[in-house]
């Protein structure tokens, strides 16, 4: 007589069931590597914040990266797969190139970016010598129809820029000597008002409440303030986040004003906040600061 072993048929059922589950949406999954030759430790931590304008002038990063010796780099507009890119993996390649780990999260699939090798997509990294112990997304409820096909418009035309996606903020939980150092990548909706800006960076604010008073945490990207009088820094201001700029405001974009902010909560201050409009490498102009713990 024949006897089944419960343990094995309970794998049969499961393997059975992994078989016929639907593979993940690509827009959820977090691409990732590990690259970091060096860890970062001590006292500080320098770090950049910029929006790469796609990674298109990757030369010119790889420069300003040089320059600039980040400890965590937290980067938006960052193309993965994409036509304009020559179809690079633009993460990967800077965390390889400098040797350093990294998580990219994707905000849209580009409509009008595929190349022969697959879908392309948009979306942000955040690259770091520290090890990356969790990532998450953080996709907004809040989203602007602004991007979404549309029958008579033309997706491969880049001006029309049709996507399928929404705005994201990417979550990473680092290892810093044994503590926990938590870091958002936003990048807050253009084609909306400030109220609708606001709307997607309060359920920022909701989600780090999770994380235990005194935990270290930075909210820093592209949040598309166009105004002079943002509420979107006061209300960072009222939930106990501090710019990396004090008082100021100074502008981060060729043309358009003060987009780009770094942001700090907890046994941290930053020091040393620069706009760095020497470096040409984007439409935005990459902002350096040093943590210190």
């Amino acid at each position: 007589m024949f006897y089944r072993c419960p343990s094995l048929v309970a794998l049969t059922v499961a393997l059975a069931g992994a078989a016929d589950a639907p593979p993940p949406d690509p827009l959820d999954v977090i691409h990732s590597g590990s690259f970091a030759t060096n860890g970062a430790g001590g006292l500080t931590a320098k770090i950049l914040n910029w929006n790469i304008d796609r990674g298109q002038h990757f030369k010119g990063i790889v420069s300003a990266m040089r320059d600039t010796h980040p400890d965590i780099c937290i980067f938006q507009e960052v193309d993965l797969g994409a036509r304009r890119t020559k179809g690079e993996d633009v993460a990967s390649d800077l965390a390889r190139t400098f040797g350093m780990n990294y998580t990219f999260a994707p905000e849209f699939r580009e409509l009008g970016q595929s190349t022969a090798q697959g879908e392309a997509y948009h979306g942000q990294a955040i690259l770091t010598r520290f090890p990356i112990r969790a990532s998450r997304i953080l996709r907004f409820t809040h989203q602007s129809g602004f991007w979404k096909p549309r029958p008579l418009l033309i997706s491969s035309i880049p001006l029309l820029q049709r996507r399928i996606g929404g705005r994201i903020a990417l979550v990473n939980e680092l290892d810093r000597n044994g503590g926990t150092l938590v870091v958002y990548n936003l990048h807050l909706e253009s084609k909306t008002t400030e109220h609708g800006r606001l709307l997607q960076l309060d359920e920022v604010l909701a989600d780090a409440e999770r994380y235990p008073a005194g935990t270290p945490v930075m909210i820093a990207g592209d949040l598309n303030t166009m105004y002079l009088h943002s509420p979107l820094i006061t209300r960072m201001r009222q939930a106990g986040f501090t710019s990396c700029f004090g008082d100021r405001r100074i502008r981060t974009h060729i043309l358009i004003g003060a987009l780009d902010w770094v942001f700090v909560k907890g046994p941290m201050t930053c020091e040393g906040a620069a706009v760095r409009r020497d470096i040409h490498a984007s439409d935005h102009f990459p902002i350096s600061a040093e943590l210190r713990f």
